[in-house]
């Protein structure tokens, strides 16, 4: 009987609270960026040919084009045109940067990249954390990182 009410009260102790530490933190699968874009067919075209995405999706209103979700790999990117609300002078890819890891030879898409008509902000180089990346802006100013990150044991 001793046994019993030992098994029970482990298992009533599993369902209480974490006292230290507190609750578990945010925790994600994915994450879908969106980008307001000033030209939304520039954009995708700068998206498809230059970097290689994929449209997935096209979202119209009243026959109109007003965004798309693009698609890199098991990554989603989506675009929407602005409707200047909030301003033609609007600044757009300030402050934000979005980071890339990749399993593909960084230097490989670079030349793919230049290849297509594209512009590498960053040249390929080896970072001092361990990845080798380069570095893409797009027509609005969006900064892209792309990284493959030397792993220990591969």
């Amino acid at each position: 009987m001793a046994t019993r009410k030992k098994a029970a009260k482990k298992k009533a102790s599993k369902k209480r609270p974490r006292k230290s530490g507190g609750p578990k933190g945010l925790s994600l699968k994915s994450v879908a960026p969106s980008f307001t874009v000033s030209d939304l067919q520039k954009s995708i075209a700068w998206y498809q040919d230059v970097l290689g995405c994929v449209v997935k999706e096209r979202w119209e209103s009243d026959g109109k084009l007003m965004g798309v979700e693009l698609a890199a790999g098991d990554v989603i990117v989506m675009l929407s045109q602005d409707d200047w609300k909030k301003g033609r002078d609007r600044v757009k890819g300030e402050g934000f940067r979005l980071f890339c890891d990749t399993s593909q030879d960084v230097d490989r898409l670079a030349d793919q990249i230049k290849a297509r008509g594209g512009t590498l902000a960053e040249e390929p180089k080896d970072q001092e954390w361990g990845a080798r990346t380069l570095g893409v802006e797009d027509p609005d100013g969006f900064k892209i990182t792309i990284a493959k990150i030397k792993r220990r044991g591969r």
